[in-house]
């Protein structure tokens, strides 16, 4: 009412002037007032959001204010509620402690938790063997889920018909991967189509796959594998459930921009077929020819009975290098595999009273002469290679029958130090390799089949004696 009485009596030049200063003091209480309630509101708003997202620091914080360089009728705009309600949330996830809490958890727990997680940006790798079972997995959580899968170019036409059928199956569209048409014409014109068997297959390997591989993860936040625990003692007894993948980059680029779930991890190889069976689900028709793990045509090959399923790839290497470089992050550090390899390379194999241990020199020689006393059968042959501790029984016993019968049985340990020269000179391709010195041939005969059996070997040696 005061104010409105001394606004009515304004007349003189005096009293419009003391009306005037008296109204913009007035003003400017009144926006000192309205400017500290609002940032009451607005610190009220924060505390009770901090208390609902005590780990999210809110985008936009209060400014600094320096005593000396800001005035007191300074606008500042404080956050308003609806501002800081629509403010972008940025979700932080600690893996590790994900993986502690899923550890136990079942295939299907792991596979939901993991679709909710990143929805669209995740996919399942399937290479066309059991790890079909993830798509069953997925299927189950009634979620929806990506599939990709890398085509080398050089899978068996068992892995392609394969693929037809899951996706019909499935009712779904697999994203395949191809490698770069440039980088595989440059390998095969330099080195030709096998060039794996002599110089290992992880340069292969890289242009084929893994290059594939980290052009599709680039588009990904997220994918799921079928590594298992029990498939590869050496390089897979620790993979975890759930992990920040250790060497390919996300969606977002950089280290830790991809996380790995590995949903069958603690989960044995017997099982998972179980579950294949007991849903019904197709498989790949190479299963019931004696392959378990299936990778490209020249580097697969069925087991023998008791062999470990990663023994049918890349056989004609060290047991230790049984990763393709998809999963290279498994591989432990050099110096403690060495160490474990030299160890178990202290126990030989073909030992018998009528075999004959050659030498470099003694190889040279038999291989030099053309015309020989005696026909000679020797194995080149790896002591860690599982191809040659399965037929080592075989091998002593053709050793036993044939004591006394002209034909001498010697064996040639062929790799370390000895592999290039074998290679070269003695056709070594892979583990065991099995030759034949007639009395008068200057070249030996190469033993021509995987049958490995003693009376297989006797047969050979008696046609070529």
């Amino acid at each position: 009412m005061a104010l409105a009485s001394s606004s009515a009596s304004v007349s003189s030049p005096l009293n419009r002037s003391f009306a005037s200063h008296s109204a913009q003091e007035l003003k400017a209480a009144s926006v000192g007032s309205r400017l500290s309630l609002d940032r009451q509101v607005a610190s009220l708003v924060a505390t009770n959001s901090g208390q609902r997202r005590s780990s999210i620091k809110p985008i936009s914080a209060e400014l600094k204010r320096h005593n000396s360089s800001v005035p007191k009728a300074v606008s500042v705009v404080a956050p308003t509620p609806e501002v800081v309600e629509t403010e972008k949330v940025e979700k932080v996830v600690d893996w590790e402690e994900m993986a502690k809490e899923l550890e136990h958890a079942s295939p299907l727990t792991i596979m939901d938790r993991a679709l909710e997680e990143f929805g669209n940006d995740i996919a399942i790798a399937f290479s066309g063997a059991e790890d079909v079972a993830l798509i069953e997995y997925a299927r189950l959580t009634g979620r929806p889920f990506r599939v990709f899968s890398l085509d080398t170019g050089r899978l068996n036409p068992e892995t392609y018909q394969f693929f037809d059928t899951v996706e019909k199956h499935y009712g779904i569209r697999i994203e395949y991967m191809f490698p770069d048409t440039t980088e595989v014409q440059a390998l095969v014109r330099t080195k030709g189509l096998f060039s794996f068997y002599e110089d290992g297959h992880q340069e292969c390997c890289r242009v084929r796959k893994v290059r594939p591989l980290r052009r599709a993860l680039k588009g990904l936040r997220a994918w799921i594998t079928g590594q298992r625990k029990d498939q590869s003692p050496g390089t897979r007894a620790e993979v975890p459930v759930v992990q920040v993948d250790p060497v390919f980059e996300g969606l977002d680029g950089g280290a830790g921009s991809l996380v790995k779930f590995n949903p069958v991890a603690n989960v044995e190889g017997t099982d998972v077929w179980n579950f294949l069976r007991a849903m019904g689900v197709p498989v790949n028709s190479l299963h019931a020819q004696g392959y378990i793990s299936i990778g490209c045509e020249p580097c697969t090959r069925a087991v023998l009975p008791g062999q470990h399923e990663r023994e049918g790839r890349w056989w004609w290497e060290d047991a230790k290098a049984k990763e393709c470089g998809l999963h290279k992050g498994n591989l432990k550090q050099e110096e403690t595999s060495s160490s474990v390899h030299t160890a178990v390379k202290e126990v030989d194999i073909f030992n018998s009273d009528n075999l004959v241990t050659l030498s470099r020199t003694g190889i040279e020689n038999l291989a030099r002469l053309e015309n020989r006393k005696d026909s000679w059968i020797v194995v080149l042959y790896a002591p860690l290679c599982q191809y040659c501790q399965a037929m080592d029984a075989s091998f002593v016993d053709l050793a036993d029958k044939l004591a006394g019968s002209g034909v001498k049985v010697g064996k040639f340990r062929a790799d370390g130090d000895q592999k290039a020269y074998a290679q070269q000179e003695l056709q070594l391709q892979s583990f065991p390799t099995i030759l034949f010195f007639p009395k008068h041939a200057s070249k030996p005969i190469k033993y021509p089949t995987e049958k490995r059996d003693v009376d297989s070997l006797m047969s050979f040696v008696k046609l070529l004696k």
